[in-house]
């Protein structure tokens, strides 16, 4: 362990178009004293894992809007895999329902977020379930 700072990774898979809650997690995560890169809007799972990797992301967390969240979440869980990056905590929140975050969870996703998780919780989460590769 280093005492260089966490890197995240914060993006936003698939045509949703709203990002907002994903900016306002960055910048706490960010206020928090770790390192984050926000990708943008309308992030494919490829160019998301390839920025963790490049990267060096110690975490991706996804936001999702959409209702996508089981394809794209899977389809980031398979391609870190695939990429021999499975160490790379991923993390996500949005419109997600109850129901779906044990499936969720059995494909991998750390923590699913649901509206009304606050920037403290969150940054309380990464802190105390990501370590440094």
């Amino acid at each position: 362990m280093t005492d260089s700072p966490l890197r995240v990774v914060v993006a936003k898979p698939g045509l949703d178009g709203h990002d907002r809650g994903a900016k306002v997690v960055a910048r706490a995560l960010r206020d928090a004293g770790m390192e984050v890169v926000y990708t943008g809007l309308h992030q494919t799972p490829e160019q998301i894992v390839e920025a963790a990797i490049q990267e060096d992301a110690d975490a991706v967390g996804l936001s999702v809007l959409s209702g996508a969240h089981m394809t794209l979440f899977a389809k980031v869980m398979d391609l870190l895999k695939a990429r021999d990056a499975a160490d790379i905590v991923v993390f996500g929140g949005g419109i997600i329902p109850e129901a779906d975050i044990p499936e969720l969870e059995k494909i991998g996703v750390a923590k699913v977020f649901t509206p009304g998780a606050t920037t403290t919780e969150i940054v309380a989460w990464v802190r105390g379930n990501v370590t440094q590769q």
